[in-house]
């Protein structure tokens, strides 16, 4: 039981100081989470912390793999509008 950063993680820092089991630490690429620490939150609260105020979609995996924030989750975009909102937002 333990929960994953991968690499399009910006190194905020929200997620360090929110995890109650210390587990979440800096790495040479992006933050790492110690699968040995984490608890996943189990007991302490009803969500995982650290995904819970993660700014990047899909910067953060739960243990089956699925992101904890899936794309078009934190923006309201749906994934296969993406690009066309990313032109209109470019071409401002």
């Amino acid at each position: 039981m333990a929960l994953k950063i991968v690499e399009s993680c910006v190194n905020c820092w929200a997620c360090v100081d929110v995890c109650p089991s210390d587990a979440i630490h800096a790495s040479d690429t992006h933050f790492k989470i110690d699968a040995r620490k984490c608890t996943e939150c189990d007991g302490d609260y009803a969500e995982q912390q650290c995904a819970s105020i993660c700014p990047i979609e899909g910067a953060i995996l739960l243990a089956d793999g699925a992101p904890a924030n899936p794309l078009g989750s934190l923006t309201g975009i749906p994934p296969e509008r993406m690009a066309e909102a990313m032109r209109d937002i470019q071409a401002r």
